[in-house]
């Protein structure tokens, strides 16, 4: 294959969502029209038993057919009409929901959907993770992680927390170090194939079978939703059901102080690796008291204690209590996030700092 011929299809091809070894790897298969996994593998310069997982996420896509019929597996690349007819299709396809969103209100509408593509599942998780703004908690199989590891990155550089659960699959440590940039807050990993579950926020979410992700062509479907009041039940139970039954595999290392946070659980997050780390932390915190009093106050105290569910080790006593104590002039106040019932105050947002001294 000529080098022009590169020149103009990669690019092309990467503006329809396909990864640069995604890409290798279907020019390989349109030279030799058909092969075996080994000649693609020698010609990409990927594991043959990478090459297998790549073909079958270009078949889910359309751009190839995988025989496994036959010994070796043979995969042969679909006529270049068809794939020019399947990608103006969905072209089509994408314009009432970029219609829907050019037109939308702030209120986000409340919907569900129901997935029956692993691609459109894993294209739909980067979407929802593109627009967090506070958190993000994600179960997904190993084999799948580097689909939407950009997307999680990006999100951690925004400052995002971010929760991430990998599965079926045992990942080494190091492996996650070795990034260029942090692909979440905290990682951890459990070999067990279990639902694929995502909570952006307080209102995007997405689940899915552990069986709809590791087959091709499976019968299984996913529902998305945009659900304020379902949403944050879905997490409830990613972090009491999943989360808790993990292995820790990374944890990021504290922000720099001072920092403002509106999401209360980061605060929390961040005043927990302090604390662990030997510094001493004030905070002061816009909050609403839970005497009943509707007027907002602000409290100012050095942070003696967390509790939390999200870095080992975990000290909650149920799975979404996350608070702290703050030592203040009028001695230790409790601050949970909205919504608390346990703690004194329900906190707006707080901005931590290194205690001088």
């Amino acid at each position: 294959m000529s080098d022009f011929d590169d020149s103009t299809l990669a690019p092309q091809l990467k503006r329809f969502g396909l990864s640069d070894t995604e890409i290798r790897t279907y020019l390989a298969v349109l030279e030799s029209g058909e092969a075996k996994a080994s000649t693609i593998a020698d010609a990409t310069g990927v594991s043959k038993r990478y090459v297998y997982s790549v073909c079958e996420e270009l078949e889910d896509q359309g751009f190839v057919e995988v025989n496994d019929h036959v010994v070796p597996t043979k995969i042969r690349a679909k006529p270049p009409e068809e794939v020019i007819e399947l990608l103006s299709q969905r072209l089509e396809e994408i314009e009432p929901a970029l219609q829907r969103r050019y037109s939308a209100a702030e209120s986000r509408p409340q919907r569900f959907d129901v997935i029956k593509s692993r691609v459109t599942v894993l294209k739909r998780i980067n979407e929802f993770i593109d627009e967090a703004d506070h958190r993000v908690a994600l179960s997904i199989p190993y084999s799948h992680l580097e689909r939407v590891a950009e997307a999680l990155q990006d999100a951690v550089d925004r400052g995002v927390l971010v929760l991430l659960l990998v599965t079926d699959g045992e990942p080494d440590a190091e492996e996650f170090a070795g990034y260029d940039r942090p692909i979440a807050s905290v990682v951890q990993s459990w070999n067990e194939s279990i639902p694929v579950i995502l909570s952006v926020d307080r209102d995007l979410g997405i689940i899915s079978s552990s069986e709809m992700m590791s087959t091709a062509n499976s019968d299984e479907q996913a529902i998305s939703l945009v659900q304020e009041r379902i949403v944050p039940t879905l997490y409830g139970s990613f972090m009491a059901n999943f989360w808790l039954s993990a292995d820790q595999l990374q944890v990021v290392d504290p922000a720099p102080l001072p920092r403002t946070y509106s999401s209360f659980e980061q605060a929390v997050f961040e005043a927990t690796l302090r604390l662990r780390n030997g510094d001493e932390v004030t905070a002061r915190v816009d909050a609403l008291p839970n005497d009943g009093d509707e007027s907002t106050e602000t409290i100012t105290g050095r942070v003696v204690d967390t509790r939390q569910g999200i870095v080992d080790p975990i000290n909650n006593e149920f799975p979404i209590e996350h608070s702290f104590v703050l030592d203040t002039d009028d001695g230790d106040v409790t601050v949970g996030g909205v919504g608390a019932f346990l703690e004194e105050y329900q906190a707006r947002s707080v901005t931590l700092e290194l205690t001088d001294g």
